[in-house]
C-alpha cells in the first residue's frame, strides 16, 4: 500500500506576525515540500469556515441549475470567464500532449477573475482581465468574492514565504504581482440533468496537467478523485477538514529552473457502484502580471544547472496554455511539461 502523504505546514507565523525563527521554520518546511512534491496542505491560513461554507453553497446553487440555463453564461474560450460545459476542454493539450478524443474532460466549471475595472489607472493587456459574467443566482457574487479576497490574501502570503524559502529578496514576487492575472475556477464533477456518459476506467474528470502560474490555492471537498504524480505513480489526495491545498505552477518552475517543480495532477471522477459520485473544487490561480518576463533566475543557473527555459512573458505563457485547454490548440511550447505527461503514461 502507498504511504504517500502531502506535507502539512502550519503557516500561522506568516499570517499573524510570528517571530523570525518561527517564520524561518515555516519557510524551511515549504522549501522541502516544494523540492520533493510541489503539493502542500496548509493550516493556519486565516480564511474563516464561514467564507468556505459560502463558497461551497454558491457552487451548489450554481451547478444545481439545469444545463441549458448554465449554457447562457458560456463565454468565448479566449476570455477565460463564465461557464464551461462538460467535455468541452482537454487539459492535457495545455501541457503539449495530443488527446486522442480531443475535448474529453468530464468536469463543468465556472470562471471569474480580476478585471480591467478592478484595476483603474493601470494599463493592462485586456485579454487577461475580461469583465466577469455573474450568473443570476442569489448572492452568488458576494459569496464568491468573499472567497476570492481570502484566497488572494493566502496567495500573497505564500509568495512571501516562497521568497524567504528560496533566499530571494524580500518583496521579490511583489514586483511581478502588482496587478496579477487571477482566476477562480469552480469545478463540478457530476452528471448534469439529461446528460449521460459511459462509466469506465478511461473516464477523465480532468486530464493530466500542471498549473500555469505562480501558485494555486485549492479548496476541495473530501470526495476522492484528485491525484498527483510522485515517484512514477499516481497518488490520491484529499484535504483535511479546514485545510487548503497549495500547488506550484509552471512560472515558479521556470523561475527556479526546476529546483521547484510544478506537479502533474489529474482528476479521476469518483465512481461508486457504477455511478459518478459528485465532487466539487475551486482553484484560485495566481499568475503574475501579464507583462512580466519570466525565466530562470541567475541564482539557480550555473555550469552544473544550465538554464532549462528561455525568457517568456506571462502573457505569452498563459495564452499558449489556455489555447490548449480551452480552444483545443496543442501547446508547442510545453516541451518539458509534455515529456513529464508522456512519461507518466508509460
Amino acid at each position: 500500500m502507498s504511504t504517500f502523504q502531502v506535507p502539512t505546514v502550519d503557516i500561522t507565523p506568516y499570517v499573524t506576525g510570528g517571530t523570525p525563527p518561527d517564520r524561518a521554520a515555516v519557510a524551511r518546511q515549504i522549501d522541502s515540500a516544494c523540492r520533493e512534491i510541489g503539493f502542500i496542505q496548509i493550516r493556519g491560513h486565516g480564511v474563516s469556515p464561514a467564507v468556505a461554507d459560502g463558497l461551497a453553497s454558491a457552487i451548489d446553487d450554481l451547478f444545481g441549475l439545469p444545463l441549458e440555463t448554465k449554457r447562457q453564461w458560456v463565454r468565448p474560450p479566449a476570455e477565460n470567464r463564465g461557464y464551461t460545459p462538460p467535455k468541452s476542454e482537454s487539459l492535457a493539450l495545455s501541457a503539449g500532449v495530443q488527446s486522442s478524443t480531443r475535448m474529453k474532460d468530464f468536469f463543468e466549471a465556472y470562471n471569474v477573475g480580476a478585471s480591467v475595472s478592478e484595476h483603474p489607472g493601470d494599463h493592462l493587456l485586456e485579454a487577461h482581465y475580461a469583465e466577469n459574467t455573474w450568473p443570476d443566482v442569489h448572492h452568488f457574487q458576494q459569496r464568491v468574492d468573499a472567497w476570492r479576497t481570502g484566497a488572494g490574501r493566502v496567495a500573497r502570503t505564500m509568495t512571501t514565504i516562497f521568497a524567504d524559502a528560496l533566499g530571494l529578496a524580500s518583496g521579490f514576487f511583489e514586483g511581478m504581482t502588482r496587478h496579477p492575472i487571477e482566476v477562480l475556477r469552480m469545478n463540478n464533477y457530476a452528471l448534469p440533468d439529461g446528460m449521460t456518459v459511459q462509466v469506465d476506467d478511461d473516464l477523465i474528470g480532468m486530464g493530466e496537467h500542471t498549473d500555469y502560474g505562480i501558485v494555486t490555492i485549492l479548496w476541495a471537498d473530501r470526495s476522492p478523485g484528485l491525484q498527483v504524480l510522485h515517484g512514477g505513480r499516481w497518488h490520491d489526495v484529499s484535504p483535511a477538514e479546514g485545510a487548503l491545498l497549495i500547488n506550484l505552477g509552471d512560472l515558479t518552475t521556470r523561475l527556479t529552473n526546476e529546483q521547484w517543480l510544478s506537479t502533474l495532477h489529474r482528476v479521476k471522477p469518483p465512481i461508486v457502484d457504477g455511478t459518478i459520485r459528485r465532487r466539487r473544487s475551486a482553484a484560485y490561480f495566481f499568475d503574475g502580471d501579464a507583462e512580466a518576463t519570466i525565466g530562470p533566475l541567475p541564482t539557480f543557473v550555473d555550469d552544473e544547472h544550465p538554464a532549462l527555459y528561455t525568457q517568456v512573458t506571462v502573457d505569452e505563457h498563459i495564452q499558449a496554455k489556455l489555447a490548449g485547454s480551452r480552444a483545443g490548440i496543442l501547446n508547442p511550447g510545453a516541451v518539458r511539461e509534455a515529456g513529464r505527461v508522456l512519461q507518466s503514461q508509460e
